[in-house]
C-alpha cells in the first residue's frame, strides 16, 4: 500500500452532516478545520490534467471529485490505495488483482524491506470509508455507498502466482526464500500476539492506578493503586482526599463525594477529547445509486470506441443534485469489533486500523475505564489487536501487498483481543471463528492458535493482576451442582437472553430519541459530561456500583468462600436467611442503576466495551436469583426434592456466584449472539469441568430466547444503523427473484465495445473510467465486448493505472485485445498503450436467471467484487457486490416489516 502527499488549497467544509435517523454513533457537529478529512481517492485529484482532453465543466462553488480533501490551507493528507501499490504495466494480469485507486502519479514499489520497516511506524491508513446513506432529493434515503471491496478470488490467485514464481528456483538461496516466504505468517503471528499483550498490560497497569485517583493517592509511590500500595494488612500508604484535604471544604464525606463525580467528569471528558481527534468528515461529493442507471450519469458528450462524439443514452437526466452534508465518524469511539467485522468481510473502512487510531484508543481506553462508567476494556482490545496486526502486515511484502492475505492476520489479531481480555486463548480462537473472521480456512485456525497462545504467554509472564494468572478474574467451585438447580439455570438462562434482547431494543430507542438532540448530536462531549455526571451521582452511594466492572463481576461470580483473600464484604454473602433480604436489595438497586448506566453509556464518544458492563448486569440478576432460591431452599428444609443437600450445609448448598457467572453469560449471549465462544470462556474463567453443562444450557437457553424476541445482535444493530456494507454470511434471507431483478440494463459508457476495431481512444476510456468512480464503484470493472461476446474486463483500478502511464493520453489509443500482428517494441520495453496485460479474459459471469441463492454464494463464498451477466451466452449487464449488499439490506427490511 503506497500513498501519496499533495497540497490542497482552502476551502470551507461542506455544510453540515447528514442526520441519520439511526445512526448511534455518528455526529452531528460541523466539520472544523482541525478534522481529519477522508475521501475516497480519485483519478482527476491526483494526477495531471491533459489538455487535450475535454472536460465536462464543473461548479467550482461545489466539491466534486477534483476538490480538495482539506480544509486548511497547505495541508496535507495521505490517501492509500485500497490494496496494494499499484503493478508495473509489463506485468501479467495474474500477478495482482489486489491493486485498487492509486492513489500517485509515480506507482514504483521499489521499496527495500527496512524503508517498509520505517513505513508501518508511519500512519497508513486503510482505505476509504465515506457516507453508507446519503439523499436524493430531500425525503427520498438511498443506499449511499463509497466503500471498496476485496476480490477474494483474485487475491488467491495473485498469491498463486507468487508462490508459484517463488518455488520456481531450485538453487540453495531458492529454498531459503521459500522458507524464508513460509516463515513470516509464524512470525506475523507470534510478533502480534507479544505486541498484543504488552499493550493490554499497560492498559490495565494505568487504568487501575487511574481509576483510584479518584478516591485518593498513594503516599509511598503515586503511581501505585490501592491494591498494590496495600499489600499486606491494614492500608497505612494510602490517602483518601477527604483526609488529605482535612475535610475542607464540605466536610470529609462530602468533600470526597464532590471529587468522585468531578474526577469521573473529567476522565470521562478527556478522553472524549481524545477520541474526537479521530474525528474523519466525509465531503459527499461522490453519488452513487447502484440501482439507478441514471443518477452518476449527467449528460455528457461521450466518445464511443470508435471515437466519434455522442450523447449520453441516458433516457432521463437527473435534476440538479442537491447538497449533501457530509458523514462525520470517530474511528476510536465505540469498541470497534462491528467495523473489524465489516474490514474481515471484505470492505475497506478508512482510518479505522491505522497507527493513530491505535494510539488514541489505547491512551483513550485508560481514561474511559478509569473514569469509572458503565463500560469495559475488553471489547476495545479486539480493535487494538487488530490495528497491531493490520500495522504488522506492513512488515512483509507479501502480507502488504494482498488483502486476502493480510485478512488471515487480521483474524488472528482479533482473536489475541478476546484471549488476553479474558485470559482465554481458546475462547479467542472460537471468537475469531464464530464471530469475526469471514473466512477461516484450517491453516488460519492453526495460525489463529498459535497467535493467542503466544498472547497468553506472554501476559503470564508480565503478569498484570499480580496473581500469577493471565485470566481477568477465576473463581473455584468446589461444591458440585445438584439436579434441582437444572430448572433454576433454565430461568437464569431465560432472564438473561430475554435482558440482552432488551438491551438492544432500549439502546436503538435511546439512539432515535435522545441522541437526536441537535444539541447533543452538534457536541458529544456534552452527552459525554452529563452521563459521566449521572454515572457518579447516583453509582457513588451503592457499594457496588462504585467498584469497577471487572472487579464487581469478579464478586458476582465468587463463591463465599473464606479462603478468597480477594474477595470483599460488600454484604452479599449472607450466613442466616435474615440476611438474605438486605442482599436482595442491595443487589436489586444496584441492578436497576446498573442497567440504566449501561443503556446511556453505550455509543457515547469514548472508547468502550459492552462485554463486561453486559455481564455485570446478568451477574446482578443472576445473583437475585441465586439467593432467591437459597431463601427457598433454608426456608423449606425438609422438602424431600433438596433434604440432602441441606444436611451437607444449609449456606453452601446453592452458591449464588454460579447463578451470578451463568446469568452474566446470558446476557452477553443476549447482547452478542456468542454461543459457544461463551461458553468456553466460562469454563476457562472456572477451570471447573462439573459446571460446563449447566453453563452450555444457559447460553442454549438465552440465544434461543434472545433470537425470539430481537433478531439483531449488538455488532448487526450497529452495522445496520451506520449503514456499513456488511454482506452477512451467517444469516440468509429467503430470495425469491433471480440475478436479473439487480441487472441493470447495458449502457455503452460501462462497457468497452472492440467489435469494430481493437484499439480504443484514451480519451474515452477516461470519461468512463470517471463515469464510473462518480457512481461510486471505486472498484467496479469495464466489460470488454466484441459482437455482444463478453471477450474480457479491465478492472477500474487497473484501468486508471494504465492511463496513467500513458505519455499522451489526449490523443493516445489503447489495445483492449492482442493482435498477433502487432509486434513488441525493438528495445524490447513494454509498450505503454498496450492494455491487455491488465485484462482479465476470463471474468466469472452467470447467466441472466440464475436464481439469487447461487449470486448469495458466489459473493459471500467467493468473495467476488462483481459477476457479468449474459443472456443466452451474450453480455447482459453487470452486478456489484454493493449492490447485491443493498438489495439483501432492502429484502431484510422488507421481512422485518411483514
Amino acid at each position: 500500500m503506497t500513498g501519496r502527499r499533495h497540497h490542497a488549497r482552502r476551502r470551507e467544509p461542506l455544510g453540515v452532516p447528514t442526520e441519520d435517523e439511526d445512526s448511534a454513533i455518528h455526529d452531528g457537529d460541523e466539520p472544523s478545520q482541525s478534522s481529519y478529512f477522508s475521501v475516497p481517492p480519485s483519478p482527476t485529484s491526483h494526477r495531471r490534467l491533459h489538455p487535450n482532453m475535454s472536460r465536462r465543466p464543473s461548479n467550482s462553488d461545489l466539491p466534486d471529485e477534483r476538490s480538495p480533501l482539506l480544509a486548511g490551507s497547505r495541508s496535507r493528507i495521505r490517501i492509500q490505495s485500497t490494496h496494494g501499490s499499484p503493478r508495473a504495466p509489463h506485468l501479467s494480469r495474474n500477478q495482482s488483482y489486489a491493486d485498487s485507486i492509486r492513489s500517485s502519479r509515480h506507482h514504483s514499489r521499489a521499496n527495500s524491506w527496512g524503508q517498509r520497516l520505517s513505513r508501518a511506524l508511519a500512519d497508513r491508513q486503510e482505505s476509504s470509508m465515506a457516507e453508507s446513506k446519503g439523499s436524493l432529493f430531500p425525503d427520498e434515503r438511498v443506499w449511499y455507498d463509497q466503500f471498496t471491496s476485496t476480490d477474494w478470488v483474485h487475491d488467491s490467485i495473485a498469491d498463486a502466482y507468487r508462490v508459484k514464481a517463488l518455488r520456481s528456483r531450485k538453487d540453495f538461496w531458492g529454498r531459503i526464500y521459500v522458507l524464508w516466504d513460509s516463515a513470516q505468517g509464524w512470525i506475523l503471528s507470534a510478533l502480534v500476539g507479544f505486541v498484543v499483550a504488552v499493550l493490554a498490560y499497560a492498559v490495565n497497569i494505568s487504568e487501575a492506578t487511574a481509576f483510584d485517583f479518584k478516591d485518593g493517592y498513594c503516599a509511598k509511590h503515586w503511581f501505585l493503586s490501592e491494591k498494590k500500595c496495600c499489600t499486606n494488612g491494614p492500608c497505612t500508604d494510602w490517602r483518601e482526599w477527604g483526609e488529605v484535604l482535612n475535610g475542607f471544604p464540605f466536610g470529609q464525606k462530602w468533600t470526597e463525594y464532590v471529587i468522585y463525580v468531578a474526577a469521573v467528569i473529567i476522565l470521562a471528558s478527556l478522553s472524549c477529547l481524545l477520541t474526537l481527534t479521530t474525528k474523519t468528515v466525509v465531503p459527499s461529493a461522490y453519488r452513487m445509486a447502484t440501482l439507478d442507471e441514471n443518477l452518476a450519469a449527467p449528460p455528457v458528450s461521450i466518445q464511443d470506441d470508435n471515437g466519434s462524439d455522442e450523447p449520453s443514452i441516458s433516457p432521463r437526466q437527473a435534476p440538479e443534485e442537491p447538497v449533501t452534508p457530509p458523514m462525520i465518524y470517530y474511528s476510536a469511539a465505540g469498541s470497534g469489533v462491528a467495523e473489524v467485522r465489516v474490514i474481515l468481510s471484505g470492505f475497506v473502512l478508512h482510518g479505522f486500523l491505522g497507527l493513530r487510531t491505535l494510539i488514541i484508543k489505547s491512551m483513550g481506553l485508560v481514561l474511559s475505564v478509569a473514569s469509572g462508567l458503565s463500560l469495559g476494556k475488553e471489547g476495545p482490545y479486539v480493535h487494538i489487536a487488530t490495528c497491531i496486526g493490520n500495522i504488522a502486515c506492513r512488515l512483509f511484502t507479501k502480507y502488504d501487498r494482498n488483502d486476502g492475505k493480510r485478512r488471515e492476520v487480521l483474524s488472528a489479531a482479533a482473536a489475541a483481543g478476546v484471549a488476553v481480555a479474558f485470559g482465554a486463548p481458546l475462547g479467542g480462537v472460537l471468537f475469531g471463528l464464530e464471530e469475526v473472521a469471514y473466512f477461516f480456512p484450517a491453516k488460519t485456525l492453526f495460525r489463529t492458535f498459535f497467535c493467542c497462545i503466544t498472547a497468553a504467554l506472554t501476559l503470564k509472564f508480565l503478569n498484570p493482576y499480580g496473581t500469577h494468572k493471565i485470566v481477568m478474574f477465576q473463581v473455584k467451585y468446589v461444591i458440585d451442582w445438584e439436579y434441582f438447580e437444572l430448572g433454576s439455570f433454565i430461568l437464569v438462562g431465560v432472564l438473561g437472553g430475554a435482558a440482552g434482547a432488551l438491551f438492544i431494543k432500549a439502546s436503538r430507542r435511546w439512539a432515535k430519541t435522545f441522541r437526536r438532540i441537535p444539541a447533543i448530536k452538534k457536541y458529544p462531549l456534552l452527552e459525554v459530561v452529563l452521563v459521566a455526571l449521572v454515572t457518579g451521582l447516583i453509582g457513588y452511594w451503592n457499594v457496588l456500583t462504585k467498584l469497577p466492572v471487572a472487579k464487581l463481576l469478579y464478586n458476582l461470580a465468587a463463591p463465599c468462600d473464606d479462603r478468597d483473600n480477594d474477595l470483599e464484604d460488600l454484604g452479599i454473602c449472607p450466613e442466616t436467611i435474615d440476611q438474605i433480604p438486605h442482599a436482595l436489595s442491595l443487589l436489586l438497586s444496584a441492578f436497576l442503576v446498573k442497567g440504566l448506566l449501561t443503556i446511556i453509556t453505550f455509543g457515547i464518544k469514548v472508547p468502550a466495551g459492552i462485554y463486561v458492563p453486559s455481564m455485570v448486569v446478568g451477574g446482578l440478576m443472576g445473583r437475585t436469583v441465586g439467593h432467591c432460591v437459597q431463601w427457598l431452599v433454608m426456608a423449606f428444609p425438609t422438602w424431600s426434592i433438596w433434604s440432602n443437600c441441606v444436611k451437607l450445609s444449609p449456606t453452601t448448598c446453592i452458591q449464588p456466584g454460579v447463578y451470578g457467572l451463568i446469568a452474566a453469560g446470558s446476557t452477553m449471549c443476549g447482547v452478542t449472539r456468542l454461543s459457544v465462544t461463551l461458553a468456553v470462556i466460562l469454563f476457562e474463567l472456572t477451570g471447573s469441568l462439573d459446571y460446563v453443562l449447566p453453563f452450555s444450557l444457559a447460553i442454549l437457553i438465552a440465544k434461543w430466547t434472545a433470537d425470539a424476541i430481537e433478531p439483531l445482535s449488538i455488532y448487526d444493530l450497529l452495522t445496520e444503523m451506520n449503514s456499513y456494507p456488511f454482506l452477512n454470511n451467517k444469516h440468509k434471507p429467503i430470495f425469491t427473484s433471480d440475478l436479473a431483478d439487480i441487472v441493470p440494463r447495458v449502457r455503452k459508457e460501462r462497457i468497452i465495445d472492440i467489435t469494430n476495431s481493437p484499439v480504443v481512444p484514451a480519451s474515452s476510456l477516461r470519461i468512463k473510467l470517471e463515469l464510473l468512480h462518480k457512481a461510486g464503484e471505486l472498484d467496479g470493472g469495464l466489460p470488454i465486448i466484441r459482437d455482444e461476446i463478453l471477450v474480457g474486463l479491465i478492472p477500474a483500478p487497473d484501468l486508471e493505472y494504465a492511463l496513467d502511464n500513458l505519455p499522451d493520453e489526449g490523443s493516445g489509443l489503447c489495445l483492449m485485445a492482442n493482435v498477433p500482428s502487432i509486434d513488441d517494441s525493438d528495445d524490447g520495453s513494454p509498450d505503454p498503450s498496450d492494455f491487455t496485460p491488465f485484462i482479465d479474459p476470463a471474468p466469472i459471469a452467470l447467466d441472466i436467471r440464475s436464481p439469487m441463492d447461487l449470486v448469495y454464494e458466489c459473493f459471500v463464498k467467493l468473495g467476488l467484487r462483481y459477476i457479468c451477466v449474459l443472456r443466452d451466452g451474450r453480455f447482459a449487464g453487470m452486478a456489484h457486490k454493493k449492490t447485491f449488499v443493498k438489495y439483501v439490506r432492502e429484502l431484510e427490511e422488507k421481512e422485518s416489516a411483514a
